[in-house]
Protein backbone atom coordinates (compact mmCIF):
# COMPACT_ATOMS: atom_id res chain seq x y z
CA UNK A 1 0.00 0.00 0.00
CA UNK A 2 1.02 3.58 -1.21
CA UNK A 3 2.41 4.91 2.54
CA UNK A 4 3.29 8.93 3.08
CA UNK A 5 6.41 9.12 1.36
CA UNK A 6 5.15 7.16 -1.63
CA UNK A 7 2.19 9.53 -1.88
CA UNK A 8 4.05 12.61 -1.15
CA UNK A 9 6.84 11.47 -3.90
CA UNK A 10 3.64 11.68 -5.53
CA UNK A 11 2.48 15.00 -4.97
CA UNK A 12 6.09 16.25 -5.92
CA UNK A 13 5.93 14.40 -9.28
CA UNK A 14 3.16 16.70 -10.74
CA UNK A 15 2.02 19.28 -8.41
CA UNK A 16 4.29 22.37 -9.93
CA UNK A 17 3.41 21.09 -13.50
CA UNK A 18 -0.74 20.99 -13.15
CA UNK A 19 -1.05 23.97 -11.22
CA UNK A 20 -2.50 26.34 -12.99
CA UNK A 21 -4.26 24.18 -15.32
CA UNK A 22 -7.74 24.44 -16.81
CA UNK A 23 -10.15 21.33 -16.64
CA UNK A 24 -10.87 20.32 -20.41
CA UNK A 25 -12.67 16.90 -19.26
CA UNK A 26 -13.31 14.46 -17.28
CA UNK A 27 -12.99 10.10 -17.50
CA UNK A 28 -14.60 8.56 -14.55
CA UNK A 29 -14.33 4.24 -15.35
CA UNK A 30 -15.29 1.28 -12.93
CA UNK A 31 -16.73 2.42 -9.50
CA UNK A 32 -13.99 3.23 -6.52
CA UNK A 33 -14.57 2.95 -2.94
CA UNK A 34 -16.51 5.58 -3.07
CA UNK A 35 -18.82 7.91 -5.68
CA UNK A 36 -17.28 10.98 -7.15
CA UNK A 37 -19.87 12.64 -5.07
CA UNK A 38 -20.28 15.35 -8.09
CA UNK A 39 -21.69 15.55 -12.09
CA UNK A 40 -17.91 15.16 -13.97
CA UNK A 41 -18.89 17.84 -16.72
CA UNK A 42 -18.96 20.21 -13.55
CA UNK A 43 -15.21 20.18 -13.20
CA UNK A 44 -14.92 21.26 -16.82
CA UNK A 45 -13.06 24.73 -17.11
CA UNK A 46 -12.82 25.12 -13.84
CA UNK A 47 -8.53 25.44 -12.79
CA UNK A 48 -6.42 23.24 -10.78
CA UNK A 49 -4.67 24.71 -7.86
CA UNK A 50 -1.11 23.67 -5.74
CA UNK A 51 -1.99 19.75 -5.18
CA UNK A 52 -1.49 19.48 -0.62
CA UNK A 53 -0.78 16.37 1.25
CA UNK A 54 -2.69 15.21 4.33
CA UNK A 55 -1.71 11.93 5.42
CA UNK A 56 -1.55 9.23 2.84
CA UNK A 57 -4.14 11.86 1.02
CA UNK A 58 -4.30 14.21 -1.81
CA UNK A 59 -5.92 17.41 -1.89
CA UNK A 60 -6.55 18.85 -5.80
CA UNK A 61 -8.39 22.22 -5.23
CA UNK A 62 -10.39 23.56 -7.82
CA UNK A 63 -12.01 26.94 -8.20
CA UNK A 64 -15.07 25.73 -6.87
CA UNK A 65 -13.79 22.82 -4.23
CA UNK A 66 -11.50 20.13 -4.80
CA UNK A 67 -10.65 16.51 -5.27
CA UNK A 68 -9.40 14.37 -2.59
CA UNK A 69 -7.72 11.49 -4.01
CA UNK A 70 -6.44 8.22 -1.82
CA UNK A 71 -4.29 5.41 -3.95
CA UNK A 72 -5.71 2.74 -1.94
CA UNK A 73 -3.75 -0.82 -1.71
CA UNK A 74 -2.34 -0.39 -5.39
CA UNK A 75 -3.39 2.92 -7.12
CA UNK A 76 -0.93 5.05 -9.05
CA UNK A 77 -0.90 8.50 -10.55
CA UNK A 78 0.54 9.70 -13.88
CA UNK A 79 0.69 13.03 -15.05
CA UNK A 80 1.27 13.47 -19.11
CA UNK A 81 1.07 15.57 -22.00
CA UNK A 82 0.16 12.52 -23.75
CA UNK A 83 -1.62 9.63 -22.46
CA UNK A 84 -2.42 6.27 -23.95
CA UNK A 85 -5.95 5.30 -24.19
CA UNK A 86 -7.81 4.26 -20.65
CA UNK A 87 -6.96 0.24 -19.81
CA UNK A 88 -8.66 -2.03 -17.85
CA UNK A 89 -6.84 -0.42 -14.54
CA UNK A 90 -7.55 3.27 -15.36
CA UNK A 91 -10.40 4.47 -13.50
CA UNK A 92 -10.15 8.25 -13.42
CA UNK A 93 -8.81 10.92 -16.15
CA UNK A 94 -8.33 14.74 -15.16
CA UNK A 95 -7.74 16.21 -18.84
CA UNK A 96 -6.10 19.38 -18.20
CA UNK A 97 -4.83 22.32 -20.55
CA UNK A 98 -0.87 20.88 -19.04
CA UNK A 99 -1.61 17.03 -19.46
CA UNK A 100 -3.70 14.46 -18.12
CA UNK A 101 -4.11 12.80 -14.23
CA UNK A 102 -4.46 9.56 -14.53
CA UNK A 103 -5.19 7.03 -11.22
CA UNK A 104 -4.80 3.93 -12.09
CA UNK A 105 -5.27 1.12 -9.57
CA UNK A 106 -5.83 -2.56 -10.14
CA UNK A 107 -7.58 -3.34 -6.89
CA UNK A 108 -9.87 -0.34 -7.33
CA UNK A 109 -9.45 0.14 -3.45
CA UNK A 110 -8.67 4.16 -4.05
CA UNK A 111 -10.56 6.92 -4.57
CA UNK A 112 -11.03 10.19 -6.11
CA UNK A 113 -14.11 11.74 -4.59
CA UNK A 114 -15.25 15.77 -4.81
CA UNK A 115 -15.56 18.03 -1.80
CA UNK A 116 -16.76 21.72 -1.32
CA UNK A 117 -13.51 22.82 0.44
CA UNK A 118 -10.76 19.86 2.63
CA UNK A 119 -12.21 20.64 6.19
CA UNK A 120 -15.95 20.07 4.98
CA UNK A 121 -17.88 17.05 2.99
CA UNK A 122 -16.76 13.84 2.56
CA UNK A 123 -12.91 14.95 2.68
CA UNK A 124 -13.60 16.80 6.11
CA UNK A 125 -15.28 13.44 8.09
CA UNK A 126 -12.30 11.37 6.15
CA UNK A 127 -9.48 13.63 7.45
CA UNK A 128 -11.15 14.35 10.65
CA UNK A 129 -9.43 11.61 12.49
CA UNK A 130 -5.93 11.66 11.30
CA UNK A 131 -3.02 12.24 13.61
CA UNK A 132 -0.34 15.05 13.43
CA UNK A 133 2.25 15.34 10.31
CA UNK A 134 5.59 13.63 11.60
CA UNK A 135 7.69 16.46 10.30
CA UNK A 136 5.43 19.32 11.82
CA UNK A 137 6.77 20.76 14.76
CA UNK A 138 4.34 19.37 17.73
CA UNK A 139 5.12 16.12 16.76
CA UNK A 140 8.19 15.33 18.82
CA UNK A 141 8.65 12.84 21.77
CA UNK A 142 6.10 14.16 24.21
CA UNK A 143 3.34 14.18 21.90
CA UNK A 144 4.56 10.61 20.55
CA UNK A 145 5.00 9.48 24.57
CA UNK A 146 1.15 10.86 25.79
CA UNK A 147 -0.56 9.19 22.81
CA UNK A 148 1.26 6.01 23.37
CA UNK A 149 0.28 5.91 27.01
CA UNK A 150 -3.44 6.22 25.64
CA UNK A 151 -3.19 2.79 24.50
CA UNK A 152 -2.63 -0.80 25.39
CA UNK A 153 -1.28 -2.45 22.74
CA UNK A 154 1.63 -3.08 20.66
CA UNK A 155 3.75 -0.30 20.21
CA UNK A 156 4.07 -1.02 16.27
CA UNK A 157 0.05 -0.93 16.44
CA UNK A 158 0.00 1.93 18.38
CA UNK A 159 2.05 3.55 15.12
CA UNK A 160 0.08 2.07 12.18
CA UNK A 161 -3.43 3.41 13.91
CA UNK A 162 -3.02 6.93 12.10
CA UNK A 163 -4.49 8.56 15.14
CA UNK A 164 -1.43 9.78 16.89
CA UNK A 165 1.37 10.47 13.83
CA UNK A 166 0.09 9.63 10.23
CA UNK A 167 2.63 8.08 7.97
CA UNK A 168 4.47 5.10 9.77
CA UNK A 169 2.94 2.36 7.55
CA UNK A 170 4.40 -1.17 8.02
CA UNK A 171 7.48 -0.75 6.10
CA UNK A 172 8.32 2.81 8.19
CA UNK A 173 7.21 1.77 11.47
CA UNK A 174 9.57 -1.64 11.38
CA UNK A 175 12.26 0.47 10.45
CA UNK A 176 11.52 3.01 12.59
CA UNK A 177 11.39 0.89 15.70
CA UNK A 178 14.46 -0.79 14.97
CA UNK A 179 16.70 2.27 14.76
CA UNK A 180 15.14 3.16 18.10
CA UNK A 181 15.94 0.20 19.35
CA UNK A 182 12.20 -0.92 20.84
CA UNK A 183 10.67 -4.19 20.31
CA UNK A 184 7.53 -4.13 17.92
CA UNK A 185 6.18 -6.13 20.58
CA UNK A 186 6.28 -3.72 23.95
CA UNK A 187 3.39 -2.38 25.02
CA UNK A 188 2.63 1.09 23.69
CA UNK A 189 1.83 2.51 27.66
CA UNK A 190 5.30 0.97 28.71
CA UNK A 191 7.61 3.24 26.25
CA UNK A 192 8.96 5.39 28.33
CA UNK A 193 9.65 9.17 27.64
CA UNK A 194 13.57 9.03 26.83
CA UNK A 195 12.07 5.95 24.48
CA UNK A 196 9.00 7.89 22.80
CA UNK A 197 11.57 10.68 22.27
CA UNK A 198 14.28 7.83 20.15
CA UNK A 199 11.43 6.64 18.23
CA UNK A 200 9.68 10.06 17.56
CA UNK A 201 13.40 11.28 15.94
CA UNK A 202 13.53 7.51 14.53
CA UNK A 203 9.91 8.16 12.98
CA UNK A 204 11.00 11.28 11.39
CA UNK A 205 14.45 10.37 10.04
CA UNK A 206 12.97 7.40 8.05
CA UNK A 207 10.56 8.89 6.55
CA UNK A 208 13.13 11.41 5.18
CA UNK A 209 15.13 8.42 4.43
CA UNK A 210 12.16 6.93 2.06
CA UNK A 211 11.09 10.54 1.03
CA UNK A 212 15.09 10.96 -0.51
CA UNK A 213 14.83 7.42 -2.05
CA UNK A 214 11.27 7.98 -3.88
CA UNK A 215 9.45 5.77 -1.60
CA UNK A 216 9.32 2.34 -1.70
CA UNK A 217 8.55 -0.06 -4.46
CA UNK A 218 7.41 -3.70 -3.26
CA UNK A 219 5.15 -4.40 -6.15
CA UNK A 220 3.96 -1.86 -8.79
CA UNK A 221 4.45 1.59 -6.99
CA UNK A 222 6.02 4.68 -9.10
CA UNK A 223 5.31 8.53 -9.21
CA UNK A 224 3.65 10.37 -11.70
CA UNK A 225 6.40 10.39 -13.85
CA UNK A 226 6.95 6.75 -13.99
CA UNK A 227 9.86 5.99 -11.45
CA UNK A 228 9.83 3.06 -9.07
CA UNK A 229 10.98 3.89 -5.35
CA UNK A 230 14.41 2.57 -3.71
CA UNK A 231 13.76 2.63 -0.43
CA UNK A 232 13.51 -1.22 -0.08
CA UNK A 233 17.00 -1.60 -0.97
CA UNK A 234 18.25 -0.09 1.97
CA UNK A 235 16.07 -1.31 4.35
CA UNK A 236 17.93 -2.41 7.75
CA UNK A 237 15.20 -5.49 8.79
CA UNK A 238 11.92 -4.95 7.14
CA UNK A 239 11.75 -7.96 4.46
CA UNK A 240 14.74 -9.70 5.62
CA UNK A 241 13.91 -12.47 7.68
CA UNK A 242 16.48 -14.92 8.68
CA UNK A 243 19.35 -12.44 7.38
CA UNK A 244 21.66 -11.10 9.81
CA UNK A 245 21.22 -7.82 11.27
CA UNK A 246 23.26 -5.27 10.44
CA UNK A 247 24.51 -4.24 13.44
CA UNK A 248 24.83 -7.01 15.69
CA UNK A 249 24.60 -9.99 13.09
CA UNK A 250 21.87 -11.88 15.21
CA UNK A 251 18.96 -13.13 12.29
CA UNK A 252 15.73 -11.04 11.84
CA UNK A 253 12.41 -12.57 12.80
CA UNK A 254 9.77 -12.11 11.05
CA UNK A 255 6.62 -12.54 13.62
CA UNK A 256 2.71 -11.10 12.51
CA UNK A 257 0.75 -8.58 14.29
CA UNK A 258 -2.73 -7.77 13.68
CA UNK A 259 -2.46 -9.59 9.76
CA UNK A 260 0.72 -7.62 9.26
CA UNK A 261 4.10 -8.58 8.84
CA UNK A 262 6.71 -7.52 11.31
CA UNK A 263 10.75 -7.84 11.20
CA UNK A 264 13.18 -6.76 13.79
CA UNK A 265 16.04 -8.09 15.58
CA UNK A 266 15.77 -9.95 18.49
CA UNK A 267 19.14 -8.64 19.98
CA UNK A 268 18.97 -4.85 19.15
CA UNK A 269 15.28 -4.46 20.06
CA UNK A 270 14.17 -4.52 23.76
CA UNK A 271 11.07 -4.44 25.13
Amino acid sequence: MPELPEVEVTRLSFADRACGARVTGVRVGKPLRWPLGIDAQQLVHQTVGAAVRRGKYLWLPLDAGGLLLHLGMSGSLTFSATTAPAGAHDHFDLHTSLGTLRLTDPRRFGAVVWSPAQDSGLAGRLLAGLGVEPFDAVFNGAHLHAGLQRRRVAVKQALLGGDIVVGAGNIYACEALFEAGIDPRTRSDCISRPRAERLATAVRHTLQRALDAGGSTLRDFHDAHGTAGRFQLSARVYGRAGLPCTICGTAVRRIVQAQRSTFFCPNCQRR
